[in-house]
């Protein structure tokens, strides 16, 4: 099953790399942009027939590797 893991840094949490682009931008004469965040998006090809069971299994390895519970949240979609 192919399942996309979207995550986002917390609104509260600085977001240099995203303050780096929108410097650049604005140097590059894009001055119409007000802001930038930069967000990640993991693509996973994961066996299992059990669309609840893999989500919740991404679920598990959100928490332990793939986001930082402290600084980020995170949203799992399993696509059909």
């Amino acid at each position: 099953m192919r399942v996309s893991v979207a995550i986002d840094r917390r609104p509260e949490i600085a977001d240099p790399e995203g303050t780096t682009i929108l410097r650049a931008l604005k140097e590059l004469g894009f001055g119409e942009v007000a802001s930038v965040r930069m967000d990640r998006v993991i693509h996973l090809e994961v066996d299992g027939d059990d669309p609840d069971e893999v989500k919740r299994r991404v679920e598990e390895m959100c928490k332990q590797l793939l986001a930082n519970p402290v600084l980020e949240d995170f949203v799992v979609t399993v696509d059909p």
